[in-house]
């Protein structure tokens, strides 16, 4: 019985083989993203069945062994036998307690490098085709191949699995979890090649995920019995379970062993033969029909579609339109089953947005301060133009005869939108999103292209925003992308993180010289204006004097002549009359002393010192009424 165990364990080994390198080769050929993956699981299995072969073998070499010992002991005497050492008996023992104690660990950490390491691998190279996965080829035939496989590996691994059980052959029992594993790792392939036959593309992709989920599951469940494997108590002459055989693989490869578990926890619990009664014999017999039955409801509830306010629905048949219903309204709608028809939901009354420049980053705005100097978003650099001409003698210097005038800038544009035509939107494009927001990048680009950066920087900002929202909502017209610019905003513009210092230093000498500049237009203004007015004062008070000069002459010449006949009446009088005016002119401001008496010899002294107000000496006192 040994030797057909080792040939089982063989043809398992060879079986896993062959079906995983044909396996690899087929989804290569057809671009089957699935086949690939479970190509990972058959050389797992591969590298599980040579292991439990090879120790297949060290155990059969061991039975020989003990077989070889007996007989001598039979024939020589056991005295004689057990003179020698117990290492020099029983070599083959020695081995395979070295191969359990030491290789066995080994293999099985590097078992779950490879798988943890392949899931790992496999998810990133899984992830950049999601975007764009590769079409199927040959779907026909890759189908056929890996049903095939399916079923050769399924009854190889029921005949292994079934024959393990009977003889309770340990070592044989993973091998054959494996085939079984992978014969339904196949069928899973073969459903997502289906799926893509019938019009679903993503279906073999979406196979590809699930089988690097049970791949991260299993290389989970190897770390777990690792370290288990270290505070497991040892019991001589106990046959342990082999470190290398997976449980979730056995329970994948053969689920009624599911139910041969419940129904033993069962008893154990109960204290009595749960299993033997006649509702869990029954429930045993109709497990298939009751599963069908669930699933019969569960394909029945996929026959009415409800589409909440608010939103619109896509109704498609084998991955086409349905003519006269594609487009479903808020409500209650009835269909055929999943997977015949198909119902998309889509929010066309939401607002949606997205940002086209730099992105905003979570972290840094949650600074108060918002500074150009610090980097607040993940940048993007454009190109804007400068109207400002440079001076003659700057432009044919050396230094600046390859400066462009153009500077370059950082801009978040938040561009919000709302789907109008959703027929449009999803079938007219493959991705409309990505075209609108590359179609919004495009206009951004051309637009900055042709602006100032001082007037965007400063009183322009609104007026560029409208011009692109319009320019934006005409392309995606163009287009037919079913979409309506709601709004648009030109925001947080300024230069890039690492030329901002010097900007603000441009910026600084620039104001700078501007306030000069108006600085001296105000002196000139101030200076001509006070000149102005200094001449024309100086010309008025030319024109005053010279008018006051020319009259004080004619009054002087008609005051003469109209003195020559007074003089001429009475010379005398006329004399001692002028002297007398004279006089009073003259001592108008005087202070005076009038003496009455004239027949006194006085001595009069003068303190000219002044001791009280002029204001209260020369009071003018009104009369009495």
């Amino acid at each position: 019985m040994e030797r057909s165990t080792q040939k089982n364990g063989l043809i398992n080994l060879l079986m896993l083989l062959v079906v995983g390198a044909a396996g690899f080769a087929a989804a290569r050929l057809s671009n089957s993203l699935g086949g690939q993956v479970s190509a990972v699981f058959a050389g797992v299995g591969l590298l599980v069945a040579a292991v439990s072969w090879f120790q297949m073998r060290l155990e059969e070499s061991e039975r020989l062994e003990k077989l070889e010992v007996d007989e001598m002991a039979k024939a020589r005497g056991a005295s004689a036998l057990f003179e020698s050492k117990e290492s020099e008996l029983f070599p083959a023992r020695r081995s395979r307690e070295q191969f359990e104690r030491f290789f066995v660990p080994g293999f099985t950490v590097l078992l779950f490098v490879l798988q943890g390491g392949g899931a790992f691998l496999l998810w990133r190279w899984l992830d950049k085709l999601r975007a764009n996965p590769p079409p199927l080829k040959e779907g026909t035939t890759a189908l056929a191949l890996f049903a095939l496989f399916a079923l050769v590996l399924f009854l190889l691994g029921r005949f292994s699995a079934t024959f393990a059980r009977l003889e309770n052959q340990r070592l044989l029992r993973p091998s054959a979890s494996y085939m079984l594993l992978n014969a339904f790792l196949c069928a899973l392939v073969v459903a997502g090649i289906v799926g893509v036959v019938a019009g679903f593309p993503r279906w073999d992709l979406y196979v590809a995920y699930v089988l690097c989920g049970l791949l991260v599951l299993v290389a989970a469940e190897t770390l777990v019995s690792l370290v288990l494997e270290i505070y497991r108590p040892r019991v001589k002459g106990k046959v342990e379970r082999p470190l290398y055989e997976s449980r979730l693989v056995g329970l994948l490869g053969q689920p009624e062993g599911l139910i041969t578990t419940a129904a033993q926890a069962l008893d154990y619990q109960f204290g009595f033969k749960v299993s033997e009664t006649w509702f869990y014999r029954f429930f045993e017999k109709a497990l298939g029909w009751i599963i069908l039955l669930q699933a019969g409801v569960l394909l029945l509830s996929t026959c009415v579609v409800f589409i909440d306010a608010g939103e619109q629905g896509l109704l498609e048949r084998f991955g086409r339109p349905v003519p006269g219903r594609t487009l479903l309204e808020p409500g209650a709608h009835l269909k055929w089953p999943w997977p015949i028809e198909r119902a998309y939901r889509y929010r066309t009354e939401q607002i949606q947005n997205f940002v086209v420049g730099s992105v905003p980053d979570p972290d840094a705005e949650k600074e108060r301060a918002v500074r150009w100097t610090v980097a607040h978003t993940k940048e993007e650099n454009f190109l804007v133009a400068h109207r400002e001409q440079p001076s003659l003698q700057l432009t044919n210097s050396a230094s600046a005869k390859g400066t462009p005038p153009v500077s370059l800038v950082t801009v978040s544009i938040p561009v919000q939108f709302q789907v109008t035509n959703l027929i449009s939107w999803v079938y007219n494009h493959d991705d409309a999103s990505a075209l609108l927001q590359d179609l919004a990048t495009r206009e951004v680009v051309r637009f900055l292209m042709g602006a100032d950066m001082n007037e965007l920087m400063s009183h322009g900002r609104k007026e560029a925003a409208q011009l692109l929202q319009e320019r934006i909502q005409q392309v995606a017209q163009e287009q037919q992308l079913g979409v309506r610019i709601v709004s648009l905003g030109l925001q947080d513009l300024h230069p890039p993180v690492k030329v901002a210092p010097e900007f603000e230093k441009v910026v600084a000498a620039t104001q700078t010289r501007m306030a000069k500049i108006l600085s001296a237009r105000a002196d000139a203004i101030r200076t001509n204006a006070l000149a102005e007015a200094t001449a024309v004062t100086t010309l008025n008070q030319a024109h005053g004097e010279r008018l006051a000069r020319e009259v004080g002459a004619l009054a002087d010449a008609a005051l003469f002549t109209n003195q020559l006949p007074a003089f001429a009446a009475a010379p005398a009088v006329y004399t001692q009359r002028k002297y007398l005016e004279a006089l009073v002119r003259g001592s108008a401001q005087a202070r005076k002393y009038v003496l009455l008496t004239t027949n006194t010899q006085d001595v009069l002294t003068f303190d000219l010192q002044e001791k009280i107000r002029e204001d209260l000496l020369n009071l003018n006192v009104a009369p009495k009424k």
